[in-house]
């Protein structure tokens, strides 16, 4: 590893002045970004260490919903009676990523801000148009089994890691950032970016944006909600595919759905296709699958990912059924 500066910021004004600085990289978990240095796919000059900032708390507002600061670890947000009861999937989601070792340093704007486990991003002797861009993208005639069969580009087909990132986008959440124009705000959807002709840029925040926190918006379908993951081995390993889904069935029909997936996408897929194909129709095993069908119509798998289809599939339709009373 590379040698490096290291600070730490003493409030947000000053955490914002540094980072301006070139070669700058915010520290908060280091869960990820630690690995990166190690591999020398990240190489900072400067660390600073956001440890002692305000966001670390997790409140519930007079408006309803949830405020969820930044700095919260991962195993706390997990933990938390408000998030397991009224959202939680969000709890499932994050339970479902790592070990708890690593949930205890990991932090919520730092698990989305991970960068993608393509093996090819974090190998610097390979092309990679993420990491390195204009080389080109190895992973395309090379391993890649699991990665993105949606919203891909001909310059990268990464898979977005977050688990968390797969529930937020069922419960509608924004994140809440200090940019260099002050406070703003972006809907979760709108957070993340499909690759383009840009893979080295993960997210729409502006450059040198410091992320506070995340809220939950009031949401009673989110009561219900539920998280199922599928992997190579039963703990600490990256998705093959998962789905986050909240659903209200009434008199035999759907009446609403929010579903999202995960480890298919350069971003959680919120699956509006099969949404508008659900609501109103019966709520049974047939209808799920041909809503997800209708979602899966714009998938291009590659030669060794095509299997992600029917798991998304089989996954979507398994969990609906669990869920419909």
């Amino acid at each position: 590893m590379r040698p490096f500066e290291y600070e730490r910021a003493e409030d947000p004004a000053g955490a914002l002045a540094t980072i301006a600085r070139p070669g700058t990289a915010f520290l908060a978990g280091g869960t990820n970004l630690v690995d990166l240095m190690k591999l020398g796919v990240a190489t900072p000059d400067r660390l600073v260490d956001l440890g002692d900032l305000p966001y670390d708390e997790i409140e519930v507002p007079a408006e309803g919903g949830l405020r969820i600061g930044a700095l919260v670890s991962n195993s706390d947000l997990a933990t938390h009676d408000e998030v397991r009861s009224r959202y939680p999937a969000v709890a499932q989601a994050v339970l479902a990523g790592a070990s708890g070792q690593l949930r205890n340093r990991a932090t919520v704007g730092g698990n989305l801000l991970q960068r993608t486990r393509c093996r090819y991003f974090q190998d610097v002797t390979k092309a990679c148009n993420k990491r390195a861009p204009g080389t080109g993208c190895d992973a395309r005639d090379g391993e890649h089994h699991d990665l993105a069969i949606l919203g891909a580009s001909p310059q990268c087909i990464a898979t977005n890691p977050s688990d968390l990132a797969v529930a937020l986008s069922v419960m509608d959440a924004s994140v809440h950032y200090l940019g260099p124009h002050g406070p703003a705000a972006v809907s979760v959807h709108d957070l993340f970016r499909r690759p383009g002709d840009r893979p080295d840029r993960d997210t729409n925040l502006p450059p040198g944006s410091l992320i506070t926190g995340v809220v939950l918006p009031e949401c009673p379908l989110a009561a219900g909600s539920r998280y199922r993951k599928v992997r190579d081995r039963a703990s600490f390993a990256f998705a093959a595919g998962s789905i986050a889904a909240a659903l209200d069935v009434r008199d035999g029909l759907v009446h609403d759905v929010r579903i999202a997936w995960g480890a298919v996408a350069h971003l959680p897929w919120r699956t509006w296709a099969l949404e508008r194909a659900l609501r109103g129709a019966p709520a049974r095993a047939e209808s799920y699958a041909r809503a997800a069908e209708a979602e899966l119509a714009a998938a291009k798998p590659l030669r060794d990912n095509g299997y992600k289809i029917p798991l998304l599939r089989n996954l979507t339709v398994e969990l609906l059924e669990a869920m419909t009373p």
